[in-house]
């Protein structure tokens, strides 16, 4: 007998990472159902790739981010939409107000500090692996802070699903 799993016929990692996605579009339409304010203390880091495809972001914030760029929704945010593809919103960088739209598939990860809630995905586009990146750029919040999602052998709720692919 081998150690190692067979290949899979069915594409179980793309199905839990669109499930796991959904999780995200689920969240952000609560939210946009109601006067776009976050309840409690809840607040959201999403990071995103700036180069995938149906990302839409400002000029200036794809040269200064080309590969990976994180924002916040918390208090600075208006106008956010949410589709079964993917949400556009409003934020503010250096005073700018600039309209983002971003595909769920685009997300690698999703962090509610408040709540040490966390989902980190693969990329889903072709030959882009994640870098290090700076923190969000949107806005001050009132928190400050900009935590960075953490693996979850502290204890937090930080869900990675990463199935290992056999080549």
């Amino acid at each position: 007998m081998s150690d190692d799993a067979p290949d899979s016929l069915i594409p179980y990692d793309e199905i839990v990472q669109e499930a796991l996605r959904a999780v995200v579009g689920r969240v952000l339409g609560e939210i946009a159902k109601g006067p776009n304010e976050l309840p409690g203390d809840h607040h959201f880091y999403i990071t995103f790739k700036t180069e995938a495809t149906g990302v839409s972001i400002p000029q200036h914030l794809k040269e200064r981010f080309p590969d990976e760029m994180t924002i916040v929704l918390q208090n600075k945010f208006w106008d956010l939409e949410v589709s079964e593809e993917g949400f556009s919103v409003g934020l503010s960088f250096n005073q700018m107000p600039s309209k983002l739209d971003i595909p769920y598939a685009a997300i690698t990860a999703f962090v509610d500090p408040a709540v040490d809630f966390g989902l980190q995905f693969q990329a889903t586009v072709a030959d882009m692996t994640p870098e290090e990146h700076d923190t969000p750029e949107n806005d001050e919040t009132e928190q400050g802070a900009h935590p960075a999602v953490t693996d979850s052998d502290d204890g937090s709720n930080v869900v990675t699903v990463d199935f290992g692919r056999k080549s």
